[in-house]
């Protein structure tokens, strides 16, 4: 059972987010619907609802304080997964624009049916983020990209900066032991520059949010294929 509106609201606190029946009830449907889904489709190992509050929602939402979220942007989330970052973030901030990106269709569906529990509007993307973000109603075309992602930054940079238009960010939501150093080269390859670092504790785990700022466009032949990209990576 999901934690009550109480207890979620002192624990939002703590990490200095004020969360609103609304938003509560919301995420509460989130929880139960993304268990009752788990058991037929593989989206999280995570199956607690304490856990799922702290790891998915928490997280998800931290990232609105950390990565310097706005109202009204438009917000790509690369490799979706069960919706984390984005759909916790739409369901905080209701005036974000939000497109989720999969490379499974049975994730999608579930993001489609998510949604449509929550009434919240969203755009859906079957495909691979390399394919994609070659397209030119994609490619350049968000203000910000986000990815939460086991991919070292090199990677997601080049899988993720093609989607975020000039003067717009792409954040990597990371662990703690990340290299940022070892991908400099590649995100000044692709157009960008890290621009901001932040450390935070989540219940005692590190955890690190990477802004990348889109300071030039993005050469033509980035992303490429994935192949490519795991063989040699930038």
């Amino acid at each position: 059972m999901f934690p009550d509106y109480t207890f979620c609201c002192r624990e939002f606190k703590k990490y200095g987010l004020e969360l609103n029946k609304i938003s509560y009830e919301k995420l509460e449907i989130y929880c139960d619907f993304l268990i009752e889904y788990n058991n037929y489709v593989n989206l999280t190992a995570i199956t607690n609802p304490v856990d799922i509050l702290y790891k998915h929602f928490i997280d998800s939402i931290l990232l609105a304080e950390y990565g310097e979220i706005s109202d009204e942007i438009s917000l790509i989330d690369v490799g979706t997964g069960a919706g984390f970052p984005s759909v916790p973030l739409k369901i905080f901030m209701p005036e974000i624009k939000i497109t989720l990106l999969d490379s499974l269709n049975k994730r999608i569906e579930f993001l489609k049916k998510l949604c449509n529990k929550l009434e919240i509007e969203a755009e859906f993307i079957h495909g691979r983020a390399e394919d994609i973000s070659k397209m030119a109603e994609y490619r350049e075309k968000f203000d910000v990209s986000c990815a939460r992602a086991v991919a070292n930054l090199s990677v997601l940079s080049e899988l993720c900066l093609p989607f975020v238009s000039v003067g717009g960010r792409f954040i990597a939501m990371k662990g703690p032991n990340e290299d940022i150093a070892s991908a400099a080269g590649a995100i000044e390859i692709l157009g960008g520059t890290v621009s901001r670092e932040t450390n935070y504790d989540l219940e005692n785990e590190k955890r690190r949010i990477i802004q990348i700022k889109k300071i030039s466009h993005t050469p033509t032949k980035y992303p490429r294929n994935s192949s490519q990209i795991k063989k040699k990576p930038l």
